[in-house]
């Protein structure tokens, strides 16, 4: 017997919709790429972006086109995300960061018709331009800030391409599982590989993304993310923050310790989202002109895990709450956060500051569990180690173009190893190839990480696996100092003596000016770990 509840389908012009009735007035602040401060309301943005919306109705844009993006944070791009999805055509975000061979093959495999692009990553486009099959390029600027010369045959203006459109438009109705956007993972083997989202999956996932007891996203937060809007839907934020009626602050270019921090302080932002190493820039700006962010309740960190360090500087110099989050491409992306709950509540500071550096509960609308090498489900005590599954209704079934499942047995093998606590806290061991087996035992490279980044001399430490004689493998760390105390090896692996077990400690330490990272920000091990794999063998 099945209910008798309207058929509505949940589109994103719905969520635009909704917006523009109930919370119309709500700021959209953007840090431009002149260094400008521009400023607008979400009944300005939404009426630009059905401006946009007819213009590509005259471009003869239709349902399940793909249109490509290579933008940062900033008003124009968010305008992107509802004038393409709203009349059915595929929002592709683009990862400047990729390497032009990789851009290329995405493109070509998006099969994109048009990029719209922000005016620094033009060079990028024109690299590339001769291999790719597009009908042209839309520059996200004005008409005076057009190129005098370019290399691209088809170059159209933004501003020009809406200034004539009615503002008004009647959205297309569609079943809510039509695609809506489409994002390439970024992995550092083989080709980036697209993982396709529709819009159910879309409004589902920043839906239960902001719930309470996750970000708890309301129309008091003042939200300043950081996560790229050209990675993985922004975590959601755009789309949340229009359903939910949140002030968004957009940064630009600008992402620097100094220039979040003023944004901060000038918009009085209320939630931060982005990656470690951002966070690290800022609290290092904060720390040495004696700055707090007063106005910052809570700070969520993805990409890769936050050191426990951060964690307690958040807390007891800002008076702010670091949620670790965890997910990927695959999940749209979040799967577990770990926010504030009743558990902490009468906790002790320090126990607590261990338990935020877990990654934290499954969110409602993401399952998990950890299965050994056989598929076999393993305990939830804490302490076991397995392959980390994930199923849910915004997670991956199969790739773009792929003709096979990416699932095991109706769950999707994230790569991670992890525990998972009787509590139901997750705790990433490693990606599996990551982990470090030595003698017969595993060590988590991310745990002697996180550990020696509490060093006070360390702004960055990276672990790999190299061959060992003995042990098969042992772990060789890298070390970036912030030279504000001092740090050598000694001092290193005296600090780390009594926080892990001795047959943890690295076998030896190097010293560098900087460690490689990926497009999303994520620590690139591959390089290290090959260039010197036979470093512990001589």
């Amino acid at each position: 017997m099945l209910g008798n509840m309207m058929q509505d389908q949940l589109l994103i012009s719905g969520v635009l919709e909704h917006a523009i009735k109930t919370h119309p007035q709500t700021e959209i602040v953007s840090h431009t790429i002149e260094g400008e401060v521009h400023r607008y309301t979400i009944e300005d943005s939404s009426k630009r972006a059905k401006k946009l919306a007819n213009a590509l109705k005259k471009l003869e844009i239709k349902e399940g086109d793909v249109l490509g993006t290579i933008a940062l944070n900033g008003y124009r791009h968010y305008e992107l995300y509802f004038g393409i999805s709203g009349i059915g055509a595929v929002l592709h975000t683009l990862n400047p960061r990729l390497f032009p061979e990789q851009v290329e093959y995405i493109v070509n495999h998006a099969e994109d018709k048009y990029i719209f692009v922000d005016l620094p990553f033009l060079p990028i486009v024109e690299n590339v331009y001769e291999n790719i099959d597009v009908e042209g390029i839309i520059l996200l600027c004005e008409k005076s800030q057009m190129p005098a010369e370019t290399k691209i045959k088809n170059l159209i203006c933004y501003e020009e391409l809406i200034a004539d459109e009615s503002d008004e438009i009647d959205w297309p109705e569609f079943n809510e599982n039509t695609a809506s956007s489409l994002c390439y993972t970024s992995g550092t083997t083989g080709n980036p590989k697209g993982v396709l989202y529709s819009h159910r999956s879309t409004i589902l996932h920043a839906w239960y993304a902001c719930a309470a007891n996750a970000m708890n996203i309301s129309s008091t937060s003042v939200i300043l993310p950081v996560v790229p809007m050209f990675h993985v839907n922004a975590w959601g934020i755009p789309y949340a923050a229009a359903m939910f009626g949140s002030k968004l602050v957009l940064p630009g270019p600008h992402t620097g310790g100094e220039a979040i921090s003023k944004l901060v302080q000038s918009e009085l932002v209320t939630n931060l989202m982005g990656v470690p190493t951002v966070w690290l820039d800022l609290l290092n700006f904060t720390r040495e002109n004696n700055i707090t962010l007063e106005s910052v309740t809570s700070v969520l960190v993805g990409g890769s895990a936050a050191p426990r360090a951060m964690i307690k500087e958040f807390q007891e110099k800002h008076d702010a709450f670091l949620l670790h989050g965890w997910g990927m491409t695959e999940m749209s992306p979040l799967g577990t956060l770990n926010a504030f709950n009743s558990d902490m509540v009468n906790m002790d500071l320090e126990e607590r500051y261990d338990l935020q550096t877990s990654q934290g509960k499954a969110i409602y609308g993401c399952q998990i569990k950890i299965v050994d090498d056989k598929g076999n489900t393993l305990p939830n005590d804490g302490k076991t180690f397995g392959r980390l599954m994930v199923k849910g209704p915004a997670i991956i079934e199969r790739y773009y173009k792929g003709e096979e499942t990416a699932l095991e047995n109706g769950w999707f093998d994230t790569g991670d190893v992890s525990t998972i606590s009787k509590d139901g806290y997750m705790r990433i061991v490693d990606r599996s190839k990551d982990v470090i087996k030595t003698g017969g035992e595993w060590i988590s490279s991310i745990d002697l990480e996180n550990t020696a980044v509490g060093h006070p001399g360390i702004a960055e430490a990276c672990v790999v696996g190299v061959l060992h004689p003995k042990w098969d493998e042992r772990p060789l760390m890298f070390v970036v100092k912030n030279n504000l105390e001092e740090c050598d090896k000694d001092s290193v692996l005296n600090y780390l003596s009594d926080k892990v077990a001795k047959w943890w400690l690295p076998d030896d330490i190097i010293f560098v000016d900087e460690l490689p990272h990926g497009a999303t920000g994520k620590l690139l091990k591959t390089g290290l770990r090959e260039e010197y794999k036979n470093h512990l063998m001589n």
